[in-house]
């Protein structure tokens, strides 16, 4: 009888075939096993060793925890990506290399998800490093079948998906440096910084407020008071990084894109990071958007993105109930061309407060003179940053199909709140039309 890794290798081989009865043939095989008595424990050791190994392999070529997760969830579904953060954790305990904290960061907002839904710990977590061994391998698959509910056939036939998608994710932009890694030549002020900050602590208690309310009046005060926070915020960064021998160079954050309307979501994005002087590239077959910038600008970026994307995801299906019966073209289509005119317009929007602040930080006692020059080589840093990573960058050209959901996007806009201030290849976001 062949040993579990060979079975593996086989009901690997067969799933990224396009045989399908071979595939259920090795799929059967592996769920008799070896035919020795810890058969079954022997193949969920096997599957799980090779999901860790898969994982390790990964972070070299760029890519996060967070990044997996996402993927996994998009690509095949919830459950296969609650076996990825528990695979996580498992490889998370073998780590001997230095683990820079934001990794540790990311394992611990996806345990967090795992409990908020399950109400639960999850099926295993960060912790300690226990003694290694095959009962502790066969350990995380079988936690995770018996969390999910599933039979022995579902489960293995799901664990080997999730093992052929991971082993098969192309190599992207490497942003921060991964564990064990010396980080040279890569950001030293990786990343946004999700907590820890007053500053950001006021911000997102305004954002909240912002979007709660019913009252508009209410909600662009709040909103502009956070934007005032946080584009004054961004300019002393930028001149205290100025006047210091820091070394820093721009980082990158990738932001989800999901389908329905995913274009005009990293439309959205794109505004956003113009606005806050930052790049955006963005990898649609992947599902996310690349933004580049400086860590306070990826800060603005990724809260006003996630509020402007809750409100206009709210004025859109105001616009939709309003609209009259027979009116225009298909919902899909109005749909569309709403999210693209409110990104647009809300774009536009953010770029003249941004230049407000700007001008104003200009005539105090950071002066003209000194803050502008310093604006511009954050700029240029951030574009030779693009031209880095993204050397096959390409554009393309953003289309409108139905005039009403144009107009009704535009004006919902006008009407929003401003949060804050100032694979295949990748591409930058529509641009105007």
């Amino acid at each position: 009888m062949p040993d579990a890794e060979e079975l593996v290798a086989d009901a690997l081989a067969a799933v990224r075939g396009t045989d399908v009865r071979q595939t259920e043939r090795q799929l059967d095989r592996l769920m008799v096993g070896t035919g020795a008595a810890d058969g079954a424990t022997a193949v969920d050791a096997a599957l799980a060793r090779r999901l860790v190994r898969g994982l390790g392999r990964l972070w070299p070529r760029g890519w996060q925890p967070v990044d997996v997760h996402r993927i996994v969830r998009r690509r095949l579904d919830a459950g296969a990506a609650r076996l990825v953060r528990d695979a996580l954790a498992a490889q998370r305990r073998e780590q001997a290399e230095p683990v820079p904290a934001w990794w540790d960061d990311q394992l611990r907002v996806l345990a967090a998800e795992g409990r908020d839904a399950a109400g639960q710990g999850s099926s295993a977590s960060q912790g300690s490093k226990p003694a290694r061994g095959r009962d502790l391998d066969a350990e995380v698959l079988a936690a995770w079948t018996a969390a999910e509910g599933l039979d022995r056939v579902d489960a293995l036939r799901a664990a080997v998906d999730v093992l052929a998608l991971v082993e098969s994710l192309p190599p992207i932009a490497v942003l921060r440096p991964p564990p064990g890694s010396t980080g040279a030549a890569l950001p030293r002020a990786a990343g946004t910084t999700r907590s820890g900050s007053p500053m950001l602590d006021r911000v997102r208690a305004l954002l909240a407020k912002a979007e709660s309310t019913t009252f508009p009046a209410e909600a662009e005060a709040l909103t502009g008071k956070a934007q005032e926070l946080i584009a004054r915020h961004s300019i002393d960064e930028a001149l205290l990084a100025a006047g210091t021998e820091r070394g820093d160079v721009p980082s990158g954050v990738r932001l989800g894109v999901e389908t329905p309307y995913a274009g005009a979501k990293a439309l959205l994005v794109q505004e956003v990071a113009a606005a806050n002087r930052c790049e955006a590239i963005w990898s649609d077959d992947l599902g996310f958007t690349t933004v580049l910038g400086w860590p306070a600008d990826l800060v603005a970026v990724e809260l006003l993105y996630t509020s402007l994307l809750v409100q206009a995801t709210a004025a859109m299906l105001r616009g939709r109930a309003e609209r009259r019966p027979g009116s225009g073209r298909r919902t899909k289509v109005w749909d569309e061309s709403f999210l693209n005119a409110f990104a647009l317009r809300i774009g536009e929007r953010l770029r003249t407060a941004t230049d407000a602040a700007t001008e104003a930080a200009g005539q105090t006692e950071a002066g003209a003179d000194r803050l502008l020059p310093v604006l511009a080589a954050r700029g240029e840093a951030v574009r030779e940053r693009l031209e880095t990573l993204f050397p096959g960058v390409t554009r393309h050209r953003l289309s409108v199909r139905d005039a009403e959901g144009w107009s009704s996007g535009t004006s919902a806009a006008d009407r929003a709140s401003l949060d804050v201030g100032g694979g295949s290849t990748p591409r930058q976001v529509p641009g105007r039309p």
